[in-house]
């Protein structure tokens, strides 16, 4: 499969700092990457029900009842569990990881960390060689 044939990327921003949203809309504002956004958990299972993500960028501290390793739970527990889950938090601690990893996460990446390093570990999930540059 070459890596045209992934393209574009379904990417759901999910976090509930507008700023944050438009730092991760800059950092994958790239052809292949078509992205959405949700400002709470809620927004967020409403978003992967209408969008079909293929790769959820998600923050863990939201307002509201549900945090982000519920939906990451959520996710990971249904029919839409093929959906590869990314935890962007401050929480940088090894019970916040564990906690992250029991949810289902696929990644984990703590703030602040690189745009490369997002890119990559959206590449290296989709099983995209990013060593190929952009197609």
């Amino acid at each position: 499969m070459t890596n045209e044939s992934l393209y574009p990327i379904k990417v759901l921003i999910v976090d509930d700092n507008a700023q944050m949203r438009q730092l991760l809309r800059l950092t994958l504002n790239f052809t292949k990457y078509d992205l959405y956004e949700a400002k709470d958990a809620n927004e967020a299972i409403k978003s992967v029900i209408k969008y079909s993500p293929d790769v959820i960028l998600l923050d863990v501290m939201m307002p509201g009842t549900l945090t982000g390793l519920d939906v990451c739970e959520f996710i990971k527990t249904s029919s839409m569990k093929d959906i590869k889950v990314i935890v962007l938090s401050a929480k940088g601690q090894e019970r916040d990881i564990e906690a992250g990893k029991l949810a289902g996460a696929d990644a984990y990446l703590t703030k602040p960390f690189s745009p490369l390093m997002l890119m990559k570990t959206v590449d290296d999930l989709m099983g995209i060689d990013s060593s190929e540059g952009d197609q």
